[in-house]
């Protein structure tokens, strides 16, 4: 890359960067309610995203190879426990993939 190259790549950068986090607070100022289909992804979409991480985690799962997905099995109990038990979808999700980690790295 050229030095104007990279100039111009910087600047893209900082304009995205600040566009995304100043577009919210133009687009939803504080004084006005949120729109209804916005307050509809707020709920809705947390349990997309877990679903979809559900389905991109065992995608390639094979049952009836190597530990027979036994990781995957404990790692999901995982999950959906500390789920039931805290009701935090990051603490379920980083419980299940620490779990996961130490399944495979030590014990299968």
């Amino acid at each position: 890359m050229t030095l104007t190259q990279q100039i111009v790549t910087i600047c893209m950068v900082i304009l995205g960067t600040a566009l995304t986090r100043f577009l919210p607070f133009l687009i939803f100022p504080a004084g006005k309610p949120t729109p209804k289909y916005i307050r509809y992804l707020g709920k809705v979409l947390p349990a997309a995203v877990f679903g979809l991480l559900v389905v991109y985690s065992l995608r390639n799962l094979n049952v009836f190879t190597g530990t027979h997905g036994l990781p995957e099995l404990v790692a999901v109990s995982v999950v959906v426990g500390l789920h039931l038990w805290k009701k935090q979808m990051l603490l379920s999700i980083a419980g299940g993939t620490i779990c996961y980690m130490l399944l495979v790295q030590y014990i299968f």
